[in-house]
């Protein structure tokens, strides 16, 4: 207990507790610069959904020639079609597709083929039913798909007489 002084009667615990806590606040109490929030960035909704179109497309690039396996759904154990598509979307965009192909193709709007942009869901008829195939749209006529047993993911040319002839139809699905 301090026995002289303006403090007299605290006990020196306390003096020792109030001269840290000013140590410790005085930085901040006596800052002179200003303290900045920087505004939101305004991004458009097209903007945004360009960019999360480029999010999904960066995602399957990054799997390509990753091996073909029916039912599977990971890069470690391999991807049928809509186990590809269906992680892309998920781990590049947050978004949970339906797991078979002919559940996707009634998810999102309908696109026609002359309205394709990057990002949108293509299916085929390849196993004589209809949206039995999916991959994702890239641009230029390319998408890219997990195609079949022995294969693995990669590229294709819509304009080829195969996919042209088996092309059922689009979605485009935005998060």
């Amino acid at each position: 207990v301090l026995r002289f002084g303006p403090m007299q009667g605290i006990p020196i615990r306390i003096l020792r507790v109030l001269l840290l806590a000013t140590v410790l606040i005085s930085p901040a109490a006596r800052s002179d610069e200003a303290i900045v929030v920087p505004q939101p960035l305004t991004v458009s909704f097209v903007d945004r959904a360009t960019a999360t179109a480029q999010d999904a497309i960066d995602q399957a690039m990054d799997l390509l020639g990753i091996r073909y396996r029916r039912g599977g759904s990971s890069p470690e154990a391999g991807f049928d079609c809509s186990g590809f598509v269906s992680h892309v979307f998920r781990e590049g965009l947050g978004l949970v597709l339906p797991r078979s192909s002919r559940e996707m193709s009634k998810t999102g709007e309908v696109v026609h083929r002359d309205e394709l942009k990057p990002g949108d869901l293509v299916f085929f008829n390849t196993m004589r039913n209809a949206f039995s195939h999916v991959g994702i749209y890239l641009g230029d006529n390319q998408f890219v798909h997990a195609p079949r047993s022995g294969g693995r993911v990669r590229i294709e040319d819509l304009r080829d007489g195969y996919w042209m002839k088996r092309f059922n139809g689009a979605r485009r699905v935005n998060p």
